[in-house]
């Protein structure tokens, strides 16, 4: 398996380099600070093409790889998590499943406004009552006389809710049929009966607003209807095996961040006469670190080409999930180790790392539901 970039990759990858450290890392603290979403930020990442990598050229994206938007998404979470997952969310649970399972009009309604980051979607799964058990929804939608769908229900931790444009909405159409039931909607913010709440109040990636959504009586023709009825859990399963990779991207760069800012401390940082770099206990911990970023990088990438190459990746991007989130845990808790007591104040941005990595372990399949889509995977070979 080829490891190497190629030139057009690597152009992705310098696109995405050279923007999170001008722009947005010196902005990274503030957005946290602040619980503030960086709209002209994610604006610039439309400008440049980071929204839309994989969309065809055709519906107004760059039309790259799964690879070249890992290694992006990678750079841009090195600098701000929040942006990172805005970006993720945006391209790999709302572009992805729109191009994939929608017709032409939707496509072309839909997918250049949000490769160029003119709007912006999110992704409506969860509930207060099915959150890793995905199947349990009890958002309904029903068929009225006049053929439209009637939504009503409740979604619960929704990345980009409070800024977004367009929302991707699973809803139960036939409760007998379980799976079989569910069916996805596209439904535009600005709809009768959609009312987002107040943005959650989080521990980390605090500039990636999140909220409940909560669906009254909401209309929709047919038209809103995202792939064949019925279809609506594979839809989301098939969206979430490609989000996996975003979030392990995401994770890759707290990770990496973590060690970089670790690393350059400890050049600075002295005691007893020289640089804690000196001190043998650093050097195992920032080995460790090291090692690991490596490994996880190579699971992503792994996954990443295996999608781009039309083989199954959903066991492969499970693994890289579970690992790169695990790795970005162990990192930040490493590099505020390494800073000790600096590394406990808002004033450093390890403690950002910190408190950003935890929610990798959690979205988009906690890694308790990682391990047994492995598992599972493992068992049946």
């Amino acid at each position: 398996m080829n490891f190497e970039l190629t030139p057009e990759q690597q152009l992705i990858q310098n696109t995405a380099r050279e923007i999170a450290t001008r722009e947005i890392a010196p902005a990274a603290a503030e957005i946290d600070r602040t619980h503030t979403f960086p709209r002209r930020l994610f604006g610039r990442l439309g400008e440049l093409g980071l929204l839309g990598v994989m969309v065809p050229e055709k519906w107004g994206g760059g039309g790259m790889d799964a690879l070249s938007y890992a290694v992006a998404l990678e750079e841009i979470a090195r600098a701000c998590a929040s942006t990172a997952v805005a970006m993720s969310v945006q391209c790999s649970l709302v572009c992805a499943p729109i191009l994939k399972e929608g017709d032409d009009a939707q496509r072309a309604r839909w997918l250049p406004d949000l490769a160029a980051g003119r709007k912006i979607g999110c992704f409506a799964l969860s509930e207060p009552e099915a959150g890793s058990d995905a199947k349990a929804q009890r958002t309904r939608a029903v068929r009225d006389a006049a053929g439209r769908w009637v939504l009503n229900g409740t979604k619960n931790f929704i990345t980009n809710a409070p800024v977004s444009d367009v929302i991707i909405v699973f809803a139960n159409t036939d409760p007998v049929q379980g799976s079989r039931g569910i069916t996805a909607f596209l439904v535009p913010t600005g709809t009768p009966g959609v009312k987002i709440g107040p943005p959650d109040d989080k521990l980390g990636i605090r500039g990636a607003p999140s909220a409940q959504v909560f669906l009254t009586d909401c209309a929709l023709p047919d038209e809103a209807r995202l792939g064949p009825v019925g279809d609506g859990f594979k839809i989301a399963m098939r969206a979430l095996d490609g989000g996996r990779i975003g979030i392990a991207a995401q994770a890759l760069g707290i990770a990496r961040a973590a060690l970089e800012d670790a690393v350059r401390y400890a050049r600075e940082r002295k005691t007893f006469g020289q640089p804690i770099a000196e001190h043998q206990a650093i050097q195992f911990k920032l080995a460790d670190m090291r090692t690991e970023v490596e490994a996880a990088r190579l699971l992503l990438w792994r996954a990443a080409i295996d999608k781009d190459a039309g083989r199954p990746y959903g066991t492969q991007a499970a693994m890289a999930k579970l690992f790169a989130s695990e790795v970005a845990n162990r990192a930040a808790k490493e590099a505020v180790q390494i800073f000790g007591g600096y590394g406990y104040l808002a004033d450093y941005p390890v403690e950002r790392h910190f408190r950003d990595a935890k929610i990798t372990e959690i979205y988009e399949g906690t890694s308790e539901i990682q391990r047994l889509v492995i598992a599972s995977a493992l068992l049946k070979d």
